[in-house]
């Protein structure tokens, strides 16, 4: 078994130079954290897939630290793509473009000939990447399935023994992964709500987006992570409980014979019963974004929690990409009176 050092951010040359080896690195984005390894080495990408326990057909993100090293690789890129780079680059905004013939191997488009790209806005990443001098993939941190690391410590709790380290910047600054957006087509997709609204990205083009709904199919491959298999799930069944249901909910879970969590936003008026345990996600959508991972996190290792209970919000602006993650780790289920 592999030890796991944890790197600093004065130590990412040394962690630079265990990705040149081929090796697995943890790193640190504004999202979540991601799964480092050298995008141009199949055999290292492969690993990271055995790392994670991730199907083989769901394709990687490619991280960059620059837009030259990204046009090594993509074509094809429109004057509405330069346009949101300009605006977005660096951060939580990932692009997919059609690639050159022979740039990037099966094992990280999924078998596509598109990739999705991301320049993050984590400047010890950046660096990471400018030292490596390769673009790594970049998948988030954890057992996949499981919910996605906001600090080093997720990363080590899932990860330990398997990669060669990670690098620890401290917490995430937004908790919910980037948007990602199909370039590769005439009319720009949002493949994934994130981060980035739809409302910013239809300011900056001009023009109204169209988000992907279909359901991928058992033998299609998706473009971009997140599109097919269930996401962020506790072991524990999570219920969304929307406005004005919370006292049914709460009552409901006073007459469990098990443990419930609680993950709520604004707690105010709300009495939690004995047999409940409390995770705050904030006072607003924005803040129960950033905590919505680590609540899950924090209840997964409670095996004593057979149900969590936890907020919905609004799908408007920044409450699509939660309701998105909150829906997946539910597997749509609400809590209903």
């Amino acid at each position: 078994m592999l030890i796991t050092k944890i790197y600093k951010p004065a130590e990412i040359k040394q962690a630079a130079g265990e990705l040149n080896k081929g090796e697995l690195i943890a790193f640190p984005t504004e999202t979540v954290y991601g799964l480092g390894a050298d995008a141009t080495n199949e055999l290292a990408v492969k690993r990271v897939y055995l790392a994670k326990g991730r199907p083989s057909d769901n394709p990687l993100i490619v991280t960059v630290s620059s837009t030259e090293m990204m046009e090594q690789f993509a074509t094809d890129i429109s004057e509405d793509a330069k346009k949101l780079i300009k605006n977005f680059w660096p951060g939580p905004l990932t692009l997919v473009f059609n690639i050159k013939p022979g740039t990037l191997s099966k094992t990280v488009t999924g078998g596509l000939k598109t990739a999705a790209f991301r320049m993050p806005q984590n400047e010890v990443t950046r660096r990471l990447i400018e030292l490596a001098q390769v673009p790594i993939v970049g998948p988030s941190a954890n057992s996949s399935g499981k919910p996605s690391p906001t600090t080093a410590e997720h990363v080590y709790h899932d990860l330990e023994g398997k990669i060669a380290g990670i690098v620890d910047d401290g917490p995430t600054q937004v908790g919910v992964e980037s948007t990602i957006i199909d370039m590769s087509t005439d009319k720009p997709l949002i493949l994934r709500p994130g981060a980035v609204t739809v409302e910013e990205i239809e300011a900056v083009l001009q023009k109204q987006l169209n988000t992907d709904q279909h359901k991928v199919g058992a033998d299609e491959t998706p473009k971009a992570p997140g599109m097919k298999y269930k996401h962020y799930a506790p072991d524990a069944q999570v219920l969304i409980v929307e406005e004005g249901k919370w006292d049914a909910a709460l009552t409901w879970a006073k007459k469990q014979p098990v443990s419930i969590g609680i993950m709520v936003s604004n707690m105010q008026g709300k009495t939690i019963p004995e047999n409940c345990e409390l995770f705050d996600l904030g006072d607003d959508v924005k803040q129960a974004s950033h905590n919505l991972f680590a609540g899950l996190r924090y209840f997964d290792d409670k095996k004593d929690i057979k149900w969590i209970l936890a907020t919905g919000f609004a799908e408007e602006g920044l409450g699509i990409a939660y309701m998105n993650r909150l829906k997946k780790s539910a597997g749509d289920q609400f809590f209903v009176d």
